[in-house]
């Protein structure tokens, strides 16, 4: 045990101390859920994910043995434009653009597409994409806002931002029109359903993961309705079926080595949460993913 309680940790995310981000791993929030198209309330999502990963900070990995605290940076929250979302994905965008290595809690997903367009920009090339979620996210538009947090990918996907080839979704299992599903197979795109983590088991997955995406720079988009509701109650839009959240964990487990260039964690609604559970997995899958970049 250390000398502090948990509860008594002070600081961001795994009571990280401010940063500028330009070396290293940031944190940085976005409390942004007006492109939301059920309940709304991910704009609570970063405090609760920071305030869930207290539990976190008392000793070392349990499997690397390392203390994932040394070196990161919380950068507090991005800027938004109450009400606009266009205006706020262009800030959120500038601001992205300044870090190295950034892992965003979210905020609903529509904010993923800003991060890629500036990852893209500063890496000069499209990127992989691991997708964990219950939607496919490829809807030309959501009930007529074409930047809504269901057309994310179908965007980065058009703009170039990432290789379809090398973009592979988990825990799909939302109901979805069929030439929605079939222009995103079209693009290259792999799906792999809850049903099939289920049935297939996490060595199959993990290695179609890593094969997938391969060698070059890849990001990691994480809607943390890809669990299922019984573990992560406190989303916007709930899906029955889904993952565990020791599914999720062993997965990203089983990820160290890819080149992975930065993460977002989103669809956190706290005010549907119990007993911070699913801020808690949220909190702890990015977690995780320090321990891949450590």
């Amino acid at each position: 045990m250390s000398g502090q309680p948990t509860f008594a940790v002070a600081g961001g995310f795994l009571g990280a101390a401010g940063g500028t981000g330009k070396t290293g791993i940031a944190i940085a929030g976005i409390p942004f859920d007006i492109a939301t198209t059920n309940r709304p309330g991910a704009r609570f999502g970063p405090e609760a994910i920071r305030r869930a990963s207290k539990m976190l900070v008392d000793g070392d990995h349990p499997t690397l043995r390392r203390d994932l605290t040394k070196g990161l940076t919380d950068a507090g929250d991005f800027a938004i434009a109450l009400g606009d979302v266009p205006a706020s994905l262009a800030l959120i965008e500038q601001q992205a653009a300044q870090f190295a290595h950034l892992v965003t809690l979210g905020g609903d997903h529509s904010i993923a597409l800003p991060l890629l367009r500036a990852l893209r920009k500063r890496l000069g090339g499209p990127l992989g994409l691991v997708h964990f979620d219950a939607h496919v996210d490829t809807w030309p538009d959501s009930f007529g806002q074409p930047y809504g947090h269901g057309s994310c990918f179908y965007h980065a996907i058009n703009e170039g931002l990432v290789d379809p080839r090398r973009m592979i979704q988990i825990g799909i299992r939302s109901p979805v029109q069929t030439d929605v599903l079939d222009w995103t197979l079209s693009q290259g795109v792999t799906i792999v359903s809850a049903q099939d983590v289920h049935e297939r088991g996490i060595e199959a997955v993990a290695a179609q993961i890593r094969q997938t995406v391969g060698e070059a720079p890849s990001y990691l988009s994480f809607d943390i309705d890809a669990l299922d509701p019984a573990f992560a109650p406190g989303t916007g839009t709930p899906e029955i079926g889904g993952l565990a959240t020791w599914q999720a964990q062993a997965l990203l487990r089983r990820l160290g080595g890819l080149n992975f260039a930065g993460m977002d964690m989103v669809e956190v609604a706290p005010a549907y949460d119990h007993a911070e559970l699913t801020a808690l997995a949220a909190a702890t899958l990015v977690y995780e993913y320090l321990a891949l970049r450590t």
